[in-house]
């Protein structure tokens, strides 16, 4: 099934991306979710909106991302979270958590979809997060996930 992707999907394509995927995991994953819409014969509209978007949010050029990726690897980011005595979070730390500390430290705005974390962050205590600024590159975020 051909299929437009409206968002990034990891180890799909990005938005504006024209796809061909297996019917069952367009119908109970990308569709539900609204990742992508059906190909149709009036789709390039579509394709060509959403590419003409993602230019305009997208780090200019890549000049601008390595200096950008620069600051942010060296950027000292804290997360407050409500946690118990033994330092168990109540809840967990969401992505987009991690863009607003990244904000309050004096970073960039980041885009939450941008983020990606490996696992549930449950506890308080050191982390790193990976941060897509370009197709070609990538930033890991040094935070730290503190008690409030």
């Amino acid at each position: 099934m051909k299929v437009i992707l409206i968002n990034e999907v990891t180890g799909l394509g990005t938005a504006g991306d024209v796809v061909d995927v297996k019917d069952g995991y367009a119908r109970n994953f990308l569709l539900p979710r609204h990742l992508a819409t059906p190909w149709t014969k009036g789709g390039q509209k579509q394709v060509d909106a959403i590419t003409t978007a993602r230019a305009s949010r997208e780090v200019r050029s890549l000049e601008e991302a390595k200096q950008l990726k620069g600051r942010l690897e060296s950027a000292s980011v804290t997360v407050p979270a409500k946690a118990g005595n033994a330092g168990r979070l109540f809840g967990a730390v969401s992505t987009a958590d991690i863009a607003d500390a990244v904000k309050a430290a004096g970073g960039p705005e980041l885009d939450r979809r941008r983020i990606e974390v490996q696992g549930h962050i449950k506890s308080t205590g050191s982390y790193q997060a990976l941060v897509r600024l370009h197709p070609d590159v990538q930033a890991t975020v040094p935070f730290e996930v503190v008690a409030r």
